[in-house]
C-alpha cells in the first residue's frame, strides 16, 4: 500500500493521469482494473478514474510495490548540467539549445536518446542543483518543455518550472500569444524581399512535403519572411532571412523554403548539401533567435511577460559571417 498526498503541482488533473505519472511501468489496463476493484481511494473514499484530484487530497493505492522503484526519480542527480540560460524567472526558463542536442528523449524524427543527453534532462538537472526541483518530493510533475525545435536547429526553447506555468504557457502558445522569429541562410535570392508563404504540409516517409493546394492528410501552413541581406551572385548567391512562424509544423521552415526553390544552407534532408559541407555546414543554417510574448487576451500568472522579448546574441550565430552586416542591420 502507498499513500500519496496530492501536491500543488499535481492538482487539477484526472485521477488516472495522476497515477500513471506517479508510478513507473504501470500498464493502463491494470490501473483501470485496480480502480474497478476499489484498490484506489481518494481521502478514504471509493474513486473513479475521471475524478479530479486537488492539492491536499490523499490517494491510497493498494497496488504492487513494483510500480514504485526506489531511486527511479533521482536519476536527474547524476547529470552535470550544460545549458545556456538566456532568460529565467520563478516560473519559466528559456535556453539557447545548441545544434546536435535533442530537446527530449524522442525528437520529431523519433530518434531515441538517453535523457542525460537531452535539453530537458539538463534543465531538470540545473534546477535540481539550484534547489528549485526535487523529484523525490514530487508525485507527478517535472519541469517540462513548452516548445520544441529540431535536433540540428539552434535556438530558444522555453521550459516551465511548475505545473501552473506549464498549463498557462501551453495555452498561450496554442492561442498564438508568442511571436517566434528565426534567422536562416538560404540559397539564392527570393524574387520578393518580403512575403508570406502559404501551403499544405504532409508527413511523408521520414520527413514532410509541402503542397501548393490542399491534399488529403495535409495541414495548412503559413511562413512569413523578409530578406535582411544577400551575398554572392548567380549559383553562389545566399540570402539571410528573418522568418516568422505563423503556424508551427514539423520541419516547416526547411520544407517551405525548399518548396519555393530556396533550400537552407547546409540542408541535408530537403536539399543537397555536398558543397555546403565543404564550406563547413553539416546541418541547416537555422536559428530560433527571438521570441516576443504578446499574450493576446491572456490574463494569468504569466501576465508579467506581456511585451517582453527574449533574443540570442546575434554575434554568436555562426552563419551570419556569410553576410556583410552593418550596424543596426536588423
Amino acid at each position: 500500500m502507498r499513500t500519496l498526498t496530492v501536491l500543488p503541482n499535481d492538482g487539477g488533473q484526472r485521477l488516472d493521469k495522476f497515477i500513471m505519472k506517479a508510478t513507473v511501468g504501470m500498464p493502463q489496463s491494470l490501473l483501470y482494473k485496480y480502480i474497478r476493484k476499489k484498490c484506489v481511494k481518494i481521502n478514504g473514499r471509493r474513486a473513479e478514474a475521471s475524478d479530479i484530484v486537488s492539492a491536499g487530497d490523499t490517494v491510497t493505492l493498494y497496488i504492487s510495490d513494483e510500480f514504485f522503484p526506489e531511486g527511479e526519480k533521482l536519476a536527474v542527480a547524476s547529470i552535470v548540467p550544460k545549458i545556456t540560460v538566456v532568460y529565467e524567472d520563478d516560473n519559466i526558463i528559456i535556453c539557447d539549445k545548441p545544434v546536435g542536442v535533442l530537446v527530449h528523449s524522442g525528437d520529431a524524427d523519433g530518434e531515441a536518446s538517453d535523457d542525460k543527453n537531452t535539453l530537458i534532462g539538463h534543465i531538470q538537472a540545473y534546477l535540481y542543483r539550484k534547489g528549485e526541483y526535487d523529484p523525490a518530493h514530487e508525485n507527478t510533475f517535472a519541469p517540462a518543455l513548452c516548445n520544441r525545435i529540431d535536433r540540428n536547429t539552434r535556438g530558444l526553447v522555453i521550459a516551465a518550472k511548475n505545473a501552473a506555468a506549464l498549463r498557462d504557457m501551453n495555452a498561450i502558445i496554442k492561442a498564438g500569444g508568442i511571436d517566434k522569429f528565426y534567422l536562416a541562410a538560404v540559397h539564392g535570392i527570393p524574387s520578393l524581399r518580403e512575403a508570406t508563404l502559404y501551403g499544405y504540409l504532409r508527413r511523408e516517409g521520414g520527413g514532410v512535403r509541402v503542397f501548393a493546394r490542399e491534399v488529403p492528410g495535409a495541414k495548412k501552413i503559413a511562413t512569413k519572411y523578409r530578406v535582411l541581406a544577400t551575398s554572392g551572385c548567380g549559383g553562389d548567391a545566399l540570402s539571410l532571412l528573418e522568418i516568422e512562424l505563423l503556424t508551427g509544423r514539423t520541419h516547416q521552415i526547411r520544407a517551405h523554403m525548399e518548396s519555393i526553390g530556396h533550400p537552407l544552407l547546409g540542408e541535408g534532408r530537403y536539399g543537397k548539401n555536398e558543397a555546403d559541407r565543404r564550406r563547413g555546414y553539416k546541418s541547416q543554417a537555422l536559428c530560433a533567435y527571438r521570441v516576443t510574448f504578446t499574450l493576446g487576451g491572456y490574463d494569468g500568472v504569466l501576465s508579467y511577460l506581456r511585451g517582453k522579448t527574449v533574443q540570442i546574441d546575434k554575434s554568436k550565430i555562426d552563419f551570419l559571417k556569410e553576410f556583410d552586416l552593418g550596424a543596426g542591420a536588423f
